[in-house]
């Protein structure tokens, strides 16, 4: 025989199970940042200029971005996440990172074309994950 105790005992269940479902779920994130360019250059890295932060090696060709610890830690992006970038196409990816000294700041990798990063310049623009 079907109860009212019963009855309640389900619909909790099912309750919270629609709350585990979306639970899994990641969020949508925007932020806006402040983006300059980066280059794998000596004379604008430490030591190797194609090894980042955290070991990955970086090449030409690829997206990638070195992120301020501030987006990190504050802001939940860690490495390898990938991103987007207002006004740029396609995805990238959280490879490097930045000294402390830098809130709410993304650098972008140019490889090794110098002229594309100083056209770059400094902006702001709205990053997306």
């Amino acid at each position: 025989m079907f109860t009212v105790t019963r009855f309640l005992v389900v619909l909790a269940l099912a309750m919270s199970m629609v709350g585990t479902a979306s639970a899994g779920k990641s969020r949508s994130n925007n932020l806006s940042v402040t983006a300059t360019a980066y280059n794998s250059l000596p004379s604008q890295t430490d030591g190797n200029p194609n090894l980042a932060a955290w070991g990955d090696y970086l090449h030409p060709g690829m997206k990638a971005v070195a992120v301020s610890k501030d987006l990190l830690r504050q802001y939940g992006l860690s490495r390898g996440d990938k991103i987007q970038i207002r006004g740029l196409e396609g995805e990238y990816t959280v490879l490097d990172k930045m000294h402390p000294r830098w809130r709410k700041k993304i650098d972008i990798y140019m490889g090794k074309d110098r002229k594309a990063a100083k056209l770059w310049g400094r902006r702001s623009v709205t990053i997306h994950w």
